[in-house]
């Protein structure tokens, strides 16, 4: 199976401090890869890397074949990438606001308008297409957010902490569109969030980073097995990771 995301050796430091230590990690394309860690333990720092925004102290990462620090523009083309908090200009329309990105990222085909109505439609926006998205709620925002990720028809969707602060029928929307990124249109996500149960719910593999290092990679049943002893389904992720948390902190 062929890889959309490599990364090897890849290293990030800030004079003496280390925020991305020796990452070894390979995500192939098609799957869901949840990124988990606490607050602070590389991972916003990773995100960036991958996306060709950090420039990497030490180490290699190639992200659908492109190296994103020499050649950040082929990446930006292949990739969407839905921030934690998602901005948009409040005064302008979804339709608006996403005609403005379509035309940052040189997308100006004559179809530009269908191809928006069909990603709002998509996201379940459509008829709120027109509305001001200052109006719109945390919930809509995020979809939002979706939609202008499918509007690059991208590879790769990066995905940070895209359940924050939406209730539960918001959630389970966003779970399913994450979901059909991956099962229906073969897109890669690679995505962060604290809501384990959620990650365990959705996610192919997982990925715990602790202090800047990858502790464990893999599907949830292979990480029970290893950490907990188990091959039965009476885990949890969070049980997964509170074991490697307390257990396997790395000393820097």
């Amino acid at each position: 199976m062929s890889t959309a995301i490599e990364t090897h050796d890849l290293s990030k430091r800030y004079r003496s401090q280390v925020a991305v230590n020796h990452l070894d990690l390979q995500v192939a394309r098609g799957e869901i890869f949840g990124f988990l860690g606490p607050n602070g333990a590389g991972k916003t720092t990773t995100f960036l890397m991958l996306l060709g925004l950090s420039e990497p102290t030490a180490g290699t990462v190639r992200v659908c074949g492109f190296d994103p620090t020499r050649a950040p523009l082929k990446v930006k083309r292949v990739v969407g990438y839905l921030p934690e908090n998602v901005g948009f200009y409040e005064d302008m329309t979804a339709f608006d606001n996403l005609r403005y990105v379509a035309r940052l990222n040189g997308i100006r085909d004559g179809a530009l308008q269908g191809r928006i109505e069909a990603v709002l439609d998509q996201v379940g926006l459509l008829a709120e297409g027109r509305k001001r998205v200052g109006a719109y709620s945390r919930g809509m925002r995020q979809r939002l957010g979706i939609a202008e990720v499918l509007l690059k028809d991208p590879q790769v969707a990066f995905l940070d902490e895209p359940t924050l602060g939406l209730d539960p029928d918001g959630t389970q929307r966003m779970l399913d569109f994450i979901q059909g990124l991956s099962r229906e249109k073969g897109i890669t996500v690679f995505f962060s969030s604290h809501q384990l149960d959620q990650v365990q719910r959705i996610s192919d593999r997982v990925g715990i980073m602790l202090k800047g290092t990858l502790v464990a990679a893999g599907p949830i049943e292979e990480l029970a097995r290893q950490r907990l002893g188990v091959d039965q389904e009476n885990y949890t992720l969070e049980e997964i990771y509170l074991r490697y948390f307390r257990e396997d902190q790395p000393t820097q």
